[in-house]
């Protein structure tokens, strides 16, 4: 499966839910809670990193949870990609639109 010049992602890598132990890679001031592949993906896209999505995979410290991993292109180290990934998130998260909260009319 895996393919030369790529590395694996998984949404784990980035999830401010799981410790260290539990798969995070992130420091916690650029994780994010419930990172999903799609989102990942959009980022990757966003960065040229030809993200290749493989949506049925299971990280392997959770197999029962079939949340994907994606492939992308591998420009510098694994750790250095993982890092420019998880602030394209959290700055996407930070641009995205906030729900408008409806005020009680009294």
């Amino acid at each position: 499966m895996r393919k030369q010049k790529k590395v694996i992602i998984w949404p784990a890598y980035f999830d401010a839910g799981k410790t260290r132990m539990e798969g995070r890679r992130v420091n916690k001031n650029l994780a994010v809670q419930s990172p999903k592949i799609l989102e990942l993906e959009e980022a990757a896209t966003k960065l040229g990193l030809e993200p290749e999505l493989v949506p049925e995979n299971a990280y392997p410290k959770t197999p029962w949870n079939k949340g994907g991993m994606l492939l992308v292109e591998k420009e510098d180290s694994k750790e250095h990609v993982i890092n420019r990934l998880a602030k394209q998130v959290m700055k996407a998260r930070n641009e995205a639109p906030k729900p408008q909260q409806q005020t009680k009319k009294r």
